[in-house]
């Protein structure tokens, strides 16, 4: 029982000879252990895999499961109810029927439940009206239960969910995730909101278009919006494909899998054998204007009719998968158009404060509110990503176009004010030593913005100005670990520009520990 309420405990892990807890409880007659594996979701159809083949593994039968059984018989797909059976205890029997144990899976042998318990009573000589009566009526009705069950427990996990998303609401998780990219964290959340409480097409997966510069959080959403949907099977709930990578028409057999007779057929596509593991996977297609057309001429079936047939033939369903698609195409647009709105709205804003704004001039005063007009999509936006993809049912078939803009000064704060606190953590558990800083030293980092590489260049600007400083004096024993290090700005000697300067208020802490670098992953 206390390894069973171990948070941790898999309730339908298999001991090394082939059973599960479930078939343990049972068959010793520990109805309260039955109950709380059942409790924790311990399938009852699970079958037991038992098969002696030595002495030592007929030995562990009897310690490990029951020394009532015969060890060298063979107990092959034997399930909880078989074993309940044995024991002869109608509560377990009663217990596993509620919990749509299935009274038809047959035996090794050939024999359901209410079959082998014939055997049973021939054996021990005695009848067991009640156990028999159980199974043959659950026989007669198990398939509407089943129904019925399943249902039921469809509507309490969709409810589950449902309290946890007022709970924990999606736009606030992007949030923490996202400096800025209002309008796409909106828009994606409505979205996901609408599929989650059935108010979409459920014919066709959700399919969105990432439009933007490099750096500015497209990946970074999508990944949010992975651990909120998959936080506990990340690994398969994310499938990152890097579409430039299909550049060429060959490369159509790597995606979906090539055809009996070529290379690689074992191995099936990219896309289609991550889609068998998870359908309602976020998928996420990295760069898609590099891949070859008939790429895309998949890709629109797979839009359109929520399936894809794989290589082998097989049809894989993913009516349920979100599809993100990224694109670098008019990214200059978008940024030139992003610059000279907050470009109006600074001015807008000045005006306001003045007392000489105009009725037309209030509004659109906030970097938040910013965002581009319908106008400057349909007539700037739209013609260029026709005129690339050149098929209009393939951006017809993309549910939402986000696009997003190039970060605004106190974006570019936050972000380097983050990246600050980031390093504070690992200075701090790596080496406990504590990191601290003036405040336009975050004005000085952020001023390194390359709209380039976006929100990457104030990475790669932190460590070139701070880390790489702090590092070298924990190198020279200039601070030691546990020690404490501040970091100011200063002018140049002509004034012309300012620089950051590390400053050491206490030496001290303990002896530089050996390995374990600034920049080594932990």
């Amino acid at each position: 029982i206390r390894l069973i309420k171990d948070p941790t405990f898999d309730p339908n892990a298999r001991h090394q000879g082939g059973w599960t807890p479930l078939q343990v409880a049972v068959i010793q007659d520990n109805e309260p252990a039955v109950r709380l594996l059942l409790e924790k979701g311990a399938d009852p159809n699970e079958v037991d895999q038992y098969i002696p083949r030595t002495n030592q593994e007929a030995a562990l039968r009897q310690t490990d499961f029951s020394r009532e059984l015969m060890p060298f018989r063979d107990y092959r797909d034997y399930t909880a109810l078989h074993y309940a059976v044995i024991i002869g205890n109608p509560t377990v029997v009663q217990l596993l029927l509620a919990n749509l144990a299935d009274p038809l899976i047959s035996n090794s042998s050939g024999l359901t439940p209410r079959e082998y318990l014939y055997h049973v009573q021939r054996y021990t000589g005695e009848d067991n009206e009640e156990i028999e009566y159980m199974l043959r009526e659950k026989e007669a009705s198990y398939s509407v239960d089943k129904a019925a069950y399943e249902d039921q427990k469809k509507k309490e996990r969709m409810q589950k969910e449902k309290e946890y998303r007022k709970k924990h609401p999606l736009e606030g998780a992007l949030k923490n995730r996202i400096v800025g990219q209002l309008g796409p964290i909106h828009a994606l959340a409505s979205a996901i909101r609408r599929k989650q409480n059935g108010w979409h097409d459920e014919e066709h997966p959700l399919v969105f278009l990432f439009c933007g510069s490099s750096g500015v959080g497209k990946t970074e959403l999508a990944k949010a919006l992975v651990e909120y949907l998959h936080g506990d099977q990340l690994d398969k709930g994310f499938v990152r494909i890097d579409m430039s990578e299909f550049q060429h028409k060959h490369d159509v057999s790597r995606f979906i899998g090539s055809p009996p007779g070529y290379v690689g057929y074992d191995e099936g596509g990219q896309l289609t054998e991550k889609l068998k593991e998870c359908p309602n996977a976020v998928v996420l297609l990295d760069e898609v204007e590099k891949a070859h057309p008939d790429v895309l001429t998949v890709m629109l079936q797979l839009f359109d009719e929520g399936r894809i047939t794989d290589g082998k033939g097989t049809t894989v369903e993913c009516k349920d998968a979100i599809f993100i698609m990224t694109s670098n195409l008019a990214q200059h647009e978008i940024a030139d158009e992003a610059e000279l709105l907050r470009l109006e709205a600074s001015v807008t804003r000045d005006a306001q404060s003045t007392g000489t704004a105009t009725a037309t001039g209030v509004g659109a005063t906030t970097d938040e509110s910013i965002s581009l007009s319908r106008q400057f999509i349909e007539k700037v936006i739209y013609p260029i990503l026709y005129d690339h993809f050149r098929r209009d049912e393939f951006l017809g078939r993309i549910n939402e176009v986000l696009f997003f803009l190039p970060f605004s000064e106190d974006e570019l704060r936050e972000i380097t004010a983050k990246e600050l606190r980031r390093w504070a953590e690992k200075a701090k558990s790596r080496h406990g030593i504590e990191l601290s800083w003036d405040n336009d030293v975050v004005d000085v980092l952020a001023q390194g913005y390359n709209i380039r590489y976006g929100a990457r260049s104030i990475k790669y600007e932190v460590e070139r100005k701070v880390v790489n400083l702090i590092a070298k004096a924990n190198e020279n024993d200039e601070v030691m670990d546990g020690g404490r290090v501040h970091f100011v700005v200063e002018k140049s000697q002509d004034g012309t520009h300012k620089f950051v300067k590390l400053e050491i208020p206490k030496k001290g802490g303990e002896e530089k520990k050996s390995g374990g670098g600034w920049f080594s992953k932990k």
